[in-house]
């Protein structure tokens, strides 16, 4: 019962998303409890409070971007789309266009790349994080990145990785440099 109800909803989430899940199926059919705990993990991470939803997609973008995953990375830009950002911002974002993006989303990229870079760059950018949009805000963007690292992370680990080198952002291709993502 429990592969049944989860078929369905990873059938309506490739629907929705024209996305391939097979990576998902497959723990499904291994482990469904393992499929379960991933998920539950996934939405306790994708805290939503405290900074602004552009910040939040933006930091995950270069987050899940930094794993090298083409999919997962068109899937966070066909979300933050869906969300009601701007397609050219979050093309920006994912080139690494700082005069095309807002202030805010810049401060979160700039936090992004620092924090994933483990560089002592980050301290000044979370500071101005928290100044902005308090700690809540600071614990919303860590659990934006720690969630979107998750998914390239365990696809490349079962074999169903896929190398990011182009993204369409509502009709538009443009292509990703290796070394922007490097960077991320």
């Amino acid at each position: 019962m429990i592969r049944w109800f989860f078929s369905r909803q990873l059938n309506a989430f490739e629907r929705t998303w024209n996305y391939d899940a097979g990576y998902a199926r497959e723990v499904l059919e291994v482990d469904p409890m393992a499929l379960i705990a991933f998920m539950m993990v996934s939405g306790v991470l994708g805290n939503r409070k405290g900074a602004p939803p552009a910040a939040r997609f933006a930091v995950s973008l270069v987050a899940v971007m930094a794993e090298d995953c083409g999919p997962c990375s068109q899937l966070g830009v066909d979300m933050a789309i869906a969300a009601g950002i701007d397609p050219k911002v979050i093309c920006a974002v994912a080139q690494r266009d700082y005069a095309a993006m807002p202030e805010d989303m810049v401060l979160a990229v700039r936090f992004a790349e620092a924090s994933l870079a483990h560089s002592p760059a980050a301290d000044e950018p979370r500071e101005e994080i928290v100044r902005r949009w308090g700690r809540k805000g600071l614990v919303s963007l860590a659990m934006a990145m720690t969630a979107a690292r998750m998914y390239p992370t365990a696809k490349y680990a079962l074999g169903h990785g896929q190398a990011c080198m182009r993204l369409t952002f509502a009709g538009e291709t443009a292509t990703v440099s290796p070394k922007l993502r490097a960077a991320a």
